[in-house]
């Protein structure tokens, strides 16, 4: 799917949040600052690596379809610091979400970054609730973007009978996701029944039974 118009399209996205970022990463204190992922040294961030190359600077990760033949339907592919140690410092990171027909990236949220994303291609209904539980929704279509505020809880759904795929573009180099239903009910050691029972008014039988579907594997 890499063409001229995705080309732009990054080149775009690059703009916007290199040029305002808001205050979500601390600001840089040198040129760059590439990332010892195997160092034992734990800072707020990565310590720097010593020997640098212009690869640690480079990613493919997000040129190809990831498969979406799981529970959701779709797959999120992250290029963040994680994955591109040249990433450390800079405050930004993007990733790619593939949805199959139907495919749905459940409610989420970003603890650490505001996220933009932007249709490759396909269709999606997505959305952000507030703090006053107010519901943002909208369709969005090839080359159409939708901004995602830092903290509230999103989602994307694909409700279209072809495959949908965007990019979405994050002003933090290491975001963090917490899927609410995998967080609350896939927590390891679990979050007690009775707290789960009570604040979704339903049974501890029916807790249980959803904890088996998102246990650990």
């Amino acid at each position: 799917m890499a063409s001229a118009g995705f080309c732009r399209m990054l080149a775009i996205m690059a703009i916007i949040f290199v040029a305002g970022r808001a205050s979500a990463d601390p600001d840089m204190l040198q040129d760059i600052c590439v990332a010892d992922l195997a160092s034992a040294v734990k800072v707020n961030g990565f310590v720097c690596k010593s020997h640098t190359s212009a690869d640690d600077f480079f990613s493919a990760l997000l040129a190809k379809p990831g498969a979406t033949n799981n529970t959701f339907g779709s797959l999120v592919t992250g290029a963040n610091v994680q994955r591109i140690p040249g990433l450390n410092t800079l405050g930004v990171s993007l990733s790619r979400i593939d949805y199959a027909p139907g495919g749905l990236n459940p409610p989420h949220t970003h603890p650490r970054a505001t996220e933009i994303v932007f249709v490759l291609y396909g269709q999606l209904e997505v959305g952000f609730i507030t703090t006053a539980n107010v519901l943002y929704s909208k369709t969005i279509k090839n080359g159409e973007i939708f901004v995602f505020p830092r903290g509230l809880v999103h989602f994307q759904k694909n409700n279209g009978r072809v495959p949908a795929a965007v990019i979405a573009a994050f002003n933090s180099q290491l975001p963090g996701t917490q899927t609410i239903s995998t967080t609350l009910f896939g927590a390891s050691p679990p979050v007690p029944d009775n707290v789960l029972s009570k604040a979704f008014q339903i049974s501890t039988p029916e807790v249980q039974k959803i904890k088996l579907r998102f246990a650990p594997k």
